[in-house]
């Protein structure tokens, strides 16, 4: 069984006002007989930082003296914080059986598309290439192994409208009988929705998802490099449309990224 934590980074804001480029949504796969081992490395982490509570990506970034009263990480100095999320990043490269795989957003570009006007239906636009890619994995996991290996999605809880369709969503997916849609034959039940301070597959996600968030809405590749071998990859070790989806897939206006930077991460 594969267990793909996953969760987002970045804000869909509206079409008439778009303030931040990128939205980023993904995480880790994980196999069950790895998830005790990674629980231990966050328990330990945590411990060596003296960190008690819920870790996430926004909480690096706030200003000492600042920080909102559930900020686990305000003892921590700037450069502990560095030190904190760089050893945690480090911990998902210890295992070459978790596997990394997001979906990116530009929203200039995908809000240029007649069919896509609301921050929901961007929202399910990322979800979908998502979901196709762990299907594709499982399905080349099995093929390796020589046995069926399933798969469930388990995903931070946002607000109960938002959940709610996101169900609907997810279940449509893997109901279809399109022959356009993909065939989810690898995943097991609904969408699982959990909250983020229960979960530490869905904390090591939205680290996963903001080094992703930072990279293409600042160009800051401090994270992502630490991350990068744990990137699903194709046969080439591309990452590109195997790990990382771009989305809409062409006619990117405006990119921080180059197609040739992406491609040297390997």
């Amino acid at each position: 069984m594969q267990l793909f934590f996953i969760d987002d980074s970045g804000t869909i804001s509206p079409k008439t006002k778009i303030f931040q480029k990128h939205f980023v949504l993904g995480g880790l796969v994980i196999p069950e007989d790895q998830w005790h081992n990674l629980e231990r490395d966050f328990s330990y982490v945590c411990k060596n930082f003296k960190v008690t509570g819920e870790i996430k990506w926004r909480f690096f970034g706030q200003k000492i003296g600042r920080e909102d009263e559930d900020n686990s990480l305000s003892h921590l100095t700037i450069e502990e914080r560095d030190e904190l999320r760089r050893s945690l990043l480090l911990k998902i490269t210890k295992y070459q059986s978790i596997k990394i795989i997001v979906s990116v957003v530009h929203l200039p570009t995908i809000y240029s598309l007649p069919m896509v006007n609301l921050p929901e239906e961007v929202y399910s636009f990322t979800y979908k290439p998502l979901t196709e890619r762990f299907q594709y994995y499982l399905q080349d996991l099995s093929r390796s192994v020589g046995s069926k290996i399933n798969g469930i999605i388990i995903s931070d809880q946002r607000n109960p409208a938002q959940d709610r369709n996101l169900r609907n969503f997810h279940f449509k997916l893997l109901k279809s009988n399109s022959i356009l849609e993909s065939k989810y034959e690898n995943l097991i039940e609904t969408l699982f929705l959990a909250p983020s301070h229960h979960s530490i597959g869905i904390q090591f996600a939205d680290l996963i998802s903001g080094a992703i968030f930072r990279y293409f809405e600042h160009g800051d590749d401090r994270w992502f490099r630490l991350i990068e071998p744990n990137f699903r990859k194709g046969v080439k070790g591309n990452i590109e449309g195997y790990g990382l989806v771009r989305i809409p897939k062409n006619g990117w206006k405006e990119m921080t990224l180059s197609q040739e930077n992406l491609s040297n991460l390997r």
